[in-house]
């Protein structure tokens, strides 16, 4: 498994894809994931499928459109309510939590330190759940044909993760992917404004707040700059940086796969935080850019993760009905 297992980030398993995708080793790298889901509720996969000129160019798209005057961004508004997650959201206006619901406590937390971020979400184009908003025609040409084809893509890649994590449990490989084939997923393209790293360590702003994930899982690009931060599983409380490794997709368990796997898999609480060894000389972070995709469905406890001994910690729940609670809490 040498050529698998390729070293660790921070105790994050980085991981070869590739002995997966040509067949050589389909196994050893479904146990190399399961492994570090298990430990960290993250993994690194290096030679994976989304090829590269594909993230190059949607990074360079969501500078593009990040550039844009406020004024034009706000062509594509997101809603005031957060149970419709699409479209434009100004720096402020979301802030992420990790299971408060009290509209009062809500006010006072976005009062007391607001996510100084910026962000566009979209998901698949036919949904009248949840229909996209994009800028009007001719504003920015190729952002919806190219955020589509980018979401697309992630799908497609996140069904071969799935498969590789079905065979980690010694399941058919159609276990995870036969249910999630409706595709109600989210890209989300994320700009994080260079602040001051002061106010980031006094905790007068915030770049995204410790939380974990909603969904089954999720694939997070990012780039060189860095600024991810995973709670350290055997210390609560204690955040470690998850760095930029070049070439790599990083994949995390949501809430939803953790009760999937019967606490098996671990969802593990995250933030985004001032990068280290990067603060200019005028105390300012840099801008930083990342780009989330999000996978859910409904859920029922995996096979052979329950038994008499250790009976189902969970009943049968909805993705959508669980995720509409968290999203209706950002706004």
């Amino acid at each position: 498994m040498s050529n698998i297992k390729l070293g660790d980030a921070s105790g994050i398993q980085i991981v070869n894809f590739a002995p997966f995708l040509d067949a050589t080793d389909r196994q050893g790298v479904a146990d190399a994931m399961l492994e570090s889901f298990k430990d960290a509720g993250f993994v690194y996969l290096v030679n994976h499928p989304l090829p590269k000129r594909k993230i190059e160019a949607m990074f360079e798209l969501s500078k593009k459109f990040f550039s844009l005057p406020m004024e034009t961004k706000m062509l594509a508004p997101h809603p005031p309510s957060g149970t419709h997650h699409r479209g434009y959201s100004k720096p402020g206006l979301e802030k992420v939590t990790q299971h408060v619901y009290d509209t009062e406590e809500l006010v006072r937390n976005r009062a007391e330190a607001p996510d100084v971020k910026e962000s566009f979400e979209c998901g698949r184009e036919v949904s009248l759940e949840m229909p996209n908003i994009w800028l009007p025609e001719g504003v920015l040409p190729g952002f919806k044909e190219i955020c589509l084809d980018f979401y697309w893509t992630c799908n497609e890649v996140e069904l071969v993760i799935l498969k590789a994590l079905a065979l980690g449990f010694h399941l058919s490989e159609d276990y995870f992917t036969s249910v999630h084939m409706k595709s109600d997923n989210q890209l989300r393209l994320l700009h994080y404004p260079s602040v001051p790293a002061e106010s980031l360590e006094k905790g007068e702003i915030t770049r995204i707040g410790a939380h974990s994930d909603f969904a089954s899982i999720t694939l997070l690009l990012q780039d060189e700059v860095g600024g991810l931060e995973i709670e350290d599983p055997k210390n609560p409380g204690i955040f470690k940086p998850a760095p930029y490794v070049e070439g790599a997709l990083i994949v995390n368990a949501g809430d939803f796969m953790m009760r999937w796997s019967n606490d098996i898999i671990r969802s593990t609480v995250h933030r985004v935080r001032a990068p280290p060894g990067k603060v200019n000389e005028n105390g300012m972070t840099p801008e930083r850019y990342s780009i989330p995709y999000d996978h859910s469905t409904v859920v029922d406890c995996v096979p052979g993760t329950w038994s008499e001994a250790n009976p189902k910690k969970y009943e049968p729940l909805s993705a959508g009905e669980y995720i509409m609670k968290r999203v209706a809490a950002l706004y």
